[in-house]
C-alpha cells in the first residue's frame, strides 16, 4: 500500500547519500520533500507539519551535519520518528480475567468489521480460547448470515438472536457464552455509509449493556483523509481502546492510515493484510516503519517460517543434511511458502523488496509454483527420491504429463541441481565442524551457513531454502538498503 511513498522517500535518501556533508540547505531541501511525498500519500497535513519540524529539529543537531555519514544518520531519524509517529511499541490485546471477555466492533458499514471480526476469532481460536460471534448488526441484509457463513468456515459458533434489537442480542450473546462455556464474546456492530446519531447512540448502548473489555475501532486503510474525522468521533462518543486497519494490502495511497495514532492517541493493535482468515496480524510500528523506509522486515519473515514450520519440517531439513535434496524436498519448500503468504508477500519484507516489485509493475509470477508442483507430482517415486537418474527420456514424459514444456522440466532440474549442490556443501562444512556450533575449520574460519541467492544467509529458516531460484529473488541482500543497515547497527553498537 505504501509502495509511492516508499519510492519518494528513498529517492530523497538517495540525493542525500551522494553527499559528503550536508549542509542547512540539503536538509530544508530534504525535509520540503519527505513534507511533499506525506502529503501525497494522504497523511493528515497536522500530522505531517509536525512530523516535519521535529525531524528537521533534530537534523540540524551537530552529531549529524557534522559526522562522516549524514545521510545515513538522517535516515535513522526519519526512521525513530515514523515508528514514535505509529505508536512506538506493539499494543497487544489485553483480556481480562473475567469470563466471558467481551470484545467490541464499531466502525463504518464497509470497514470490513465482519470479517475483522471472524479473523480475531480465528486468532483467538489458534491461542487457545472458545469465541462466540454475535451478529448486531441487524440493518444490513444478509449480515448475519455472512457473519454464521464466516464462523462456519472457521468453526466459531455465531448467536444471531431472535428479534431486531442489536442491544438485546448482545445481552443475550453474553449469556449464551456463559451458557456454553465460551471464555469470548465478539461483538459485531452495524455501521452506516456515513456517522449519524443513530449509529453513535446505538454503540454507546451497545457499549453500556454488555460493558466490553476492549472497544475496536475498524477503519478502511483505503479512506484517506477522511480516518481522521471518523476516527475522532468514535472517540469522542465510544472512546475505544484501539484500531484494526483493515485492507492494508489494497493499492490506495495508505496515508490516513498513518494519521490514526498521532490524531486520537489511541494505538493500532491489529492490521488485515488479505483476505483469508489468518491475514490479521498484530502492529508493530518499527517493523512497518522499515518496509515504508524500504529495510524489509525480516524478522516477519523469520516469524512466518517458524509458524509454517512443524516437527516433520525440522525432521525433513535434518534428512536433507543427511542423505542430499530431493524432488520432495523442493515440493515442501515451495509449499511452506505458500504458507508464509506467497512470494509476493516474503519479497515485500526484504529489504529493498518493495521496490523490486514496483519495478516489476507489482506483479510477481507465483504459477511458476503450480507449474513446478505438476511437474515433480509427474515424476515416480523413484524420480523424485533420486533426480539424479531423471533423464531426456524422462524429461520429455514428465513435461507431457504436467503439461509444461521440457525446458520448464529443464529449468526445474537446474534449480534442484543447485540446491543439491549447496546441501552438499553444507553437509561438508557439518562434518568438518564435527557438529559444533562456531568450531573452527582448518583455515580458522567460522563455520557457516552458506549465502541463498536472493535471501543472504539464512539457510535455517524452517526449510526456505533456494527461495531465489523459485521465484525470481535473485539479487536481494546487497546493495545500498543492506549497507545503510549494517552502518546504522555499527554505529548504535558505539552508542
Amino acid at each position: 500500500m505504501f509502495e509511492s511513498l516508499s519510492d519518494r522517500l528513498n529517492d530523497t535518501f538517495d540525493r542525500l547519500r551522494g553527499k559528503g556533508k550536508l549542509t542547512e540547505a540539503d536538509i530544508t531541501s530534504a525535509m520540503r520533500d519527505i513534507r511533499m511525498a506525506l502529503l501525497e500519500a494522504d497523511v493528515n497535513f497536522k500530522v505531517v507539519k509536525d512530523f516535519v519540524a521535529k525531524t528537521r529539529e533534530r537534523c540540524l543537531t551537530a552529531d549529524v551535519m557534522e559526522s562522516l555519514t549524514p545521510a545515513q544518520n538522517v535516515v535513522k531519524i526519519v526512521l525513530d520518528e515514523l515508528t514514535e509517529l505509529l505508536g512506538s511499541t506493539e499494543s497487544k490485546l489485553v483480556l481480562s480475567n473475567r469470563i466471558p471477555n467481551v470484545i467490541m466492533l464499531v466502525g463504518l458499514q464497509g470497514s470490513g468489521k465482519t470479517t475483522a471480526a471472524v479473523k480475531l476469532a480465528y486468532m483467538l481460536k489458534k491461542q487457545g480460547h472458545s469465541p462466540l460471534l454475535a451478529a448486531c448488526d441487524v440493518y444490513r441484509p444478509a449480515a448475519a448470515d455472512q457473519l454464521a457463513t464466516l464462523g462456519g468456515e472457521i468453526g466459531v459458533p455465531v448467536f444471531r438472536g431472535d428479534g431486531a434489537d442489536p442491544v438485546g442480542i448482545a445481552r443475550a450473546s453474553v449469556r449464551e457464552a456463559i451458557d456454553n462455556l465460551r471464555d469470548v464474546v465478539i461483538v459485531d456492530t452495524a455501521g452506516r455509509l456515513q456517522i449519524d446519531e443513530q449509529m453513535m447512540q446505538e454503540a454507546v448502548d451497545i457499549k453500556r449493556a454488555v460493558k466490553p473489555d476492549q472497544v475496536l475501532m475498524v477503519v478502511d486503510a483505503m479512506t484517506g483523509q477522511d480516518i481522521v474525522n471518523v476516527v475522532q468521533t468514535f472517540a469522542e462518543r465510544t472512546d475505544f481502546d484501539g484500531v484494526i486497519i483493515s485492507k492494508l494490502d489494497g493499492d490506495a495511497r495508505g496515508g490516513g492510515a498513518l494519521s490514526v495514532r498521532a490524531v486520537t492517541g489511541k494505538p493500532i493493535k491489529f492490521v488485515s493484510m488479505g483476505e483469508k482468515p489468518d491475514s490479521l496480524e498484530p502492529f508493530y510500528p518499527d517493523r512497518m516503519a522499515k518496509r515504508i523506509l524500504g529495510m524489509g522486515d525480516v524478522v516477519g519473515i523469520i516469524e512466518k517460517a517458524q509458524q509454517a514450520a512443524d516437527a516433520e519440517t525440522i525432521a525433513s531439513a535434518e534428512r536433507m543434511l543427511r542423505d542430499g535434496f530431493t524432488m520432495n524436498d523442493m515440493l515442501e519448500q515451495m509449499r511452506a511458502v505458500k504458507k508464509m503468504g506467497g512470494m509476493k508477500s516474503i519479497l515485500g519484507m526484504l529489504p529493498g523488496g518493495q521496490k523490486m516489485l514496483n519495478q516489476m509493475g507489482g506483479n510477481l509470477d507465483e504459477s511458476i509454483f503450480a507449474r513446478n508442483e505438476a511437474m515433480i507430482m509427474s515424476m515416480t517415486a523413484e524420480e523424485r527420491m533420486k533426480p539424479s537418474i531423471i533423464n531426456g527420456q524422462r524429461r520429455a514424459r514428465i513435461a507431457r504429463g504436467s503439461g509444461v514444456t521440457p525446458t520448464d522440466v529443464n529449468q526445474l532440474m537446474k534449480q534442484w541441481g543447485e540446491m543439491n549442490k549447496m546441501m552438499s556443501r553444507v553437509r561438508a562444512m557439518s562434518q568438518q565442524a564435527g557438529g559444533k556450533k562456531g568450531k573452527k575449520g582448518k583455515k580458522g574460519k567460522k563455520m557457516r551457513m552458506p549465502n541463498i541467492p536472493g535471501m543472504g544467509n539464512m539457510g535455517g529458516m524452517g526449510g526456505l531454502g533456494n527461495l531465489g531460484g523459485m521465484g525470481g529473488l535473485g539479487g536481494l541482500g546487497g546493495g545500498s538498503e543492506m549497507d545503510m543497515l549494517r552502518e546504522m547497527e555499527k554505529q548504535m553498537r558505539r552508542k
